[in-house]
């Protein structure tokens, strides 16, 4: 039963939040829909993403920079060594 718990505390200190979608739609005003119809996404998949539950791909995050009109490193939670 302690290595249930060691596992799942281990897991839970790997979910990080890896994006920063949230923060720069309401900085751009901008609703999860709107950048859902633009990437021709379901507004759950960019919810998730919003949310850190799943993270877009390489191409999305491309995208997602292009029409927020911002860098896509403003997209990205800077790395911590």
């Amino acid at each position: 039963m302690i290595a249930l718990f060691a596992v799942f505390f281990y897991y839970i200190r790997l979910m990080k939040d890896l994006n920063r979608l949230k923060e720069v739609l309401v900085s751009k005003k901008v609703k999860q829909s709107e950048l859902a119809s633009a990437l021709g996404k379901n507004v759950n998949t960019v919810s998730k993403w919003s949310t850190n539950k799943r993270q877009p791909s390489v191409e999305d995050l491309d995208k997602i920079a292009i029409f927020l009109k911002v860098d896509i490193s403003e997209l990205l939670k800077p790395t911590e060594f």
